[in-house]
């Protein structure tokens, strides 16, 4: 059903190099980039993740109640992806940890302030 996600940013060297260690340890990795815009994949056919400066010119914000789920497929690469994040300059917004029934999830915001967390189902 998605196809790709963005998240706007204002330094697009600072959130590349951000997002290629984050998701390397999911299996991502750069598909795609040019001025303005990277995107990240783990495969043919599977949704991607890009970081992009806004199209209007215009300062990136955060949307409030936004979100972006990472599958990271292990609670063990739940906790290496929060980890990789906060050593790189994010921000925590909820440690690794069960969530209910059947859901794992660690939180944490970007260089942006974009919130997002990495989580295993089941």
């Amino acid at each position: 059903m998605i196809g790709y996600a963005t998240i706007g940013t204002n330094d697009l060297a600072k959130a590349t190099a951000f997002y290629e260690k984050v998701l390397a340890e999911i299996g991502g990795k750069r598909v795609f980039g040019n001025e303005r815009m990277v995107m990240f994949g783990a495969g043919q056919g599977q949704p991607m993740l890009a970081v992009c400066t806004p199209f209007d010119g215009k300062k990136a914000t955060v949307g409030n109640g936004m979100m972006i789920a990472l599958n990271a497929g292990s609670e063990d690469k739940v906790k290496k992806v929060y980890a990789k994040a906060l050593e790189l300059g994010g921000k925590d917004e909820g440690p690794p940890g069960a969530r209910g029934t059947g859901f794992f999830g660690g939180y944490f915001r970007d260089l942006d302030g974009n919130k997002l967390v990495a989580f295993k189902m089941g």
